[in-house]
């Protein structure tokens, strides 16, 4: 099953960790936020991730950049633009039209069971505001097993569970308990996240990037057993290896085992099929 389908899983001691297709590509020069890439993750049933801005009629884009001109032939702001203007526009990479949020609702529809997608919402509440509220529960709430949303705003986290609450949610509190970790040191971590998981957005996944973890590891403690202590999974953002041909790096390899040996339940990564083999070849 793994040779047919590249890219999905590894395992690990019985413990079977996700490989997240990070900004739907399998390899790093692939383009960005590729339809294709989703149908055919959604066929196989991987996971998979997408950056959503808002639209000005409520309706949301997969779009990382605030303005259009940073990933589009388009100009101005995503959150000022209409349906009708970005219809036309074609992606920098790949020169492909723009996804739009009722793209994602029908295909959706025709996922494998196992796939998922998550939605890295890159606008704050504030921006999306009611239009956008009503838009997701309108195209999703019907669908809502085969995503997960995210976001730094947790205010917004907590509005969708109020308006959708069979949607999965995920936090990433990365920076600020970076931050923490190097000033205020590992018990202000652990007191911090532990209120995260037991705050409003009710997370079922956390996004930690893996340096994040390994620093933490390193200074006596374990982030991931600190969430799967909370019945909370946990994503390593976002490992990539240095050549997709000669596989894990000594180094890379030290901090790949690691993260495995933690047990992490995802792993992003723009080299999935890649990472796979590297794995299988040491194993």
């Amino acid at each position: 099953m793994q040779d047919a389908y590249p890219g999905l899983d590894i395992f690990h001691q019985r413990h079977r960790t996700r490989l997240k297709w990070h900004r739907l590509r399998r390899r790093l020069d692939a383009p960005l936020f590729s339809a294709e890439t989703m149908a055919d993750g959604f066929r196989l049933g991987a996971s998979m991730e997408l950056d959503l801005r808002v639209r000005a009629d409520g309706g949301f884009v997969v779009l990382h950049d605030a303005d259009l001109q940073g990933e589009t032939n388009g100009q101005g702001p995503v959150r000022l633009a209409r349906t009708e203007t970005i219809r036309p526009l074609t992606m920098k990479s790949g020169g492909t039209a723009p996804i739009l949020s009722e793209d994602l609702a029908h295909l959706m529809q025709t996922a494998h069971p196992q796939a998922c997608l998550q939605f890295d919402m890159k606008d704050d509440l504030a921006t999306i505001g009611e239009a956008g509220l009503a838009h997701l529960e309108r195209h999703f709430s019907e669908i809502g097993q085969f995503m997960i949303v995210s976001g730094a705003d947790l205010s917004l986290i907590e509005a969708i569970r109020d308006r959708l609450p069979n949607l999965r949610r995920g936090i990433d509190p990365t920076d600020k308990l970076f931050d923490m970790l190097r000033a205020e040191g590992p018990e202000a971590v652990q007191r911090e996240l532990l209120s995260d998981l037991d705050g409003p957005t009710d997370p079922h996944m956390v996004y930690l990037s893996w340096p994040l973890l390994l620093a933490a590891k390193e200074a006596g403690l374990d982030l991931v057993a600190l969430c799967h202590g909370k019945g909370r999974t946990v994503d390593a953002w976002t490992f990539n290896l240095a050549s997709r041909d000669l596989g894990f790096s000594e180094e890379e390899w030290g901090r790949f085992s690691t993260l495995m040996a933690m047990g992490v339940d995802q792993i992003t990564t723009d080299e999935a099929p890649a990472t796979e083999r590297a794995w299988r070849a040491r194993q």
